[in-house]
């Protein structure tokens, strides 16, 4: 590595450090002022809001990374130039776009440990912090999922679950109901007061079992015992939590980011293979959400270099408004276009509709770099 590349690294490192340090213990010091009511009434001691903050830290990192990058990329290339620095370096023979590489290895860099903290680091945080939350006091729900229709439908193999309560630590089910088709078209249903998954097998307990054939008004009575495991029902712990957890952000249309992993958006898919057009379109542009959003870091290398990187003496506290300025725009872009694709009309297509955000800052940077002097 070529000394004036460490010298770059490290002058950015240095304030991207101090940037996410400082909007980390703001964020953490907010969220357990806010929250303070709640941890006393878990009765959480000190160490248990030190785990807590601990365990909320990479959501709160996965959201600051990308204005963090970006006020340190414009506090470094606004100090540099203030001083003349880059234009030394280019008097030198170094172009700006080599001059930059360090820090588009940056971007990368922190495009990857974004994508990767969005999908298993948040999720597994996020149980973390429940399980310390519920650690000395449990309230009623604290471990159910319920979704509107308190039930889920795999419609890949025809079958529908209705229930009462759903413990995602036990996997147990209270008063499960379930409905499916046979091969030649007759359907049953099964009643049960409980069920839990074991050994990937599901066990029912005291179970009702009724058939209804094509030529029949009405189910009849086909089976009655206390035990009955149906190694037939293939339906995992993982693909009715992100069932449940799908159809609860299809309530709400969310749409302001890409907030299901996407091995919760793959497990929908699979159970539901022919979708309306609606949930179809919602649901693949939080898929192509997912995927577009850790680009952000290199989308915010490309749009700060011309913004910093123009010479003149400047205050450093341009590079704090410009930041700010570039973030509300990008993100007030990007709300607009995930609502768009997500709308049942269908305004933009899912892909452009999550992409739109960095094509049109990244070609904005590009363009805006190449016309520095």
């Amino acid at each position: 590595m070529r000394l004036l590349d460490r010298y770059l690294f490290r002058e950015l490192l240095t304030p991207l450090a101090y940037c996410l340090g400082g909007f980390l213990i703001f964020w953490n010091a907010y969220d357990l002022f806010t929250e303070l009511q709640e941890l006393q009434e878990r009765k959480l001691h000190l160490l248990d809001v030190l785990e807590y903050a601990a365990a909320m830290t990479p959501a709160f990192l996965v959201t600051v990374l990308p204005v963090g990058l970006l006020l340190a990329l414009l506090y470094t290339l606004t100090n540099h130039a203030r001083y003349n620095e880059i234009t030394a370096m280019r008097a030198a023979g170094v172009s700006l776009w080599r001059l930059c590489v360090p820090y588009f290895i940056v971007g990368l860099v922190m495009s990857a440990v974004l994508f990767g903290m969005n999908e298993w680091c948040v999720p597994r945080s996020a149980d973390w912090a429940n399980r310390i939350l519920t650690r000395h006091v449990q309230k009623p729900g604290d471990f159910e999922i319920h979704n509107q229709f308190h039930g889920f439908a795999n419609a890949r193999a025809h079958r529908f679950w209705q229930f009462d309560e759903y413990q995602v630590r036990t996997t147990e089910m209270t008063g499960p109901n379930v409905s499916w088709t046979q091969p030649d078209g007759s359907w049953r249903q099964l009643h049960a007061s409980r069920a839990i998954r074991n050994n990937g097998v599901w066990t029912f307990f005291n179970v009702k079992e009724f058939e209804q054939s094509n030529a029949a008004a009405q189910f009849l009575p086909l089976l009655e015992t206390n035990v009955l495991a149906v190694p037939e029902f293939d339906e995992t712990q993982a693909e009715i939590q992100s069932e449940i957890k799908i159809s609860g952000h299809q309530g709400l249309r969310n749409a302001r980011k890409a907030d299901i992993p996407l091995k919760d958006i793959f497990g929908y898919l699979r159970l539901h293979p022919s979708l309306s057009r609606a949930d179809s379109r919602w649901l693949f542009t939080k898929f192509y959400g997912r995927l577009a959003a850790p680009w952000t870091c290199l989308v915010v290398v490309l749009i700060a270099i011309p913004f910093g990187a123009a010479s003149g003496r400047r205050n450093l506290f341009f590079g704090v408004a410009g930041s700010i300025f570039i973030c509300f725009s990008y993100f007030v872009i990007q709300s607009v276009c995930l609502a768009l694709g997500s709308a049942p009309n269908g305004h933009l297509p899912a892909w452009l509709a999550a992409w739109l955000p960095n094509i049109f800052f990244g070609v904005t940077g590009l363009v805006l770099t190449a016309r520095v002097r």
